[in-house]
């Protein structure tokens, strides 16, 4: 697919123009992967659930998990490399935000890769409600 891609964007556009496409479409890939890899464990996937309540020490969150320190240590390290969480230390204590900024953008960009334009979609209301109405039917 991604070739496909890159020999339409040849056809049309500029050498320098190209390469950059191709960069950020390989970036916005490979972000896309590393949000999904953060989803991908239900333990990281309840972090980021108690986090939509507000911030939160690293404590309050492994209080909520039978697992070690070092285990909820290296979630925190996975959300954060995927750009989910904000981190920031206050004295001892590492307080955990979430960026759902970057999970909105993932996701845009997935619903792309599968043709879906949900980009497209929520510029049209009228259309977005159509096609919501008629999927639950």
């Amino acid at each position: 697919m991604i070739r496909k891609l890159t020999v339409s964007l040849l056809i049309n556009m500029p050498l320098s123009r190209v390469a950059l496409d191709t960069s950020r479409q390989l970036a916005n890939y490979l972000n896309v992967s590393t949000v999904f890899k953060a989803l991908a464990d239900p333990t990281r996937r309840h972090v980021l659930q108690l986090l939509r309540q507000g911030p939160k020490s690293a404590g309050e969150l492994a209080d909520h998990f039978p697992v070690s320190k070092p285990t909820m240590s290296a979630h925190f390290a996975v959300l954060r490399e995927a750009g989910l969480v904000d981190s920031d230390k206050q004295g001892k204590t590492i307080m955990y935000r979430l960026k759902m900024s970057v999970l909105e953008e993932a996701l845009m960009e997935f619903s792309e890769l599968l043709g879906l334009n949900l980009a497209q979609r929520a510029g049209n209301p009228s259309r977005h409600a159509t096609l919501r109405k008629a999927s639950t039917k």
